[in-house]
């Protein structure tokens, strides 16, 4: 079993920058692929960021590439996504995925096996 515990997400103005954080317990991370979801009020959970078990690969959704960044630190077992030029459509609640199969379908979060409770981020005009 995974545990894994978001922080970081807070209230900052378009165009501000954020740092979300993923704290796992129970395994270490090293060999898990891990991805960055987020929700808005009345919509469906969508992909936003994944990063593969070695951290060799990173994939980013189109409306985030080029803001955002994933990274993943072995030895803190923690995952993290930097967001910088932030705008108000990024508002949601942002969680945090493992698995430990799959080498696809990063985007997709039935594929994940663990979940955070989530992290609100909160950007105003």
């Amino acid at each position: 079993q995974v545990q894994l515990v978001e922080s970081g997400g807070g209230l900052v103005q378009a165009g501000g920058s954020l740092r979300v954080s993923c704290a796992a317990s129970g395994r270490t991370i090293s060999r898990y692929a891990m991805g960055w979801f987020r929700q808005a009020p009345g919509k469906e959970r969508e992909f936003v960021s994944a990063i593969t078990w070695s951290g060799d690969s990173t994939y980013y959704a189109d409306s985030v590439k080029g803001r955002f960044t994933i990274s993943k630190d072995n030895a803190k077992n923690t995952l993290y996504l930097q967001m910088n030029n932030l705008k108000p459509e990024d508002t949601a609640v942002y969680y945090c995925g493992a698995r430990m199969w799959g080498s696809s379908q990063f985007s997709t979060p039935s594929t994940y096996d663990y979940w955070g409770q989530g992290t609100q981020v909160t950007v105003s005009t």
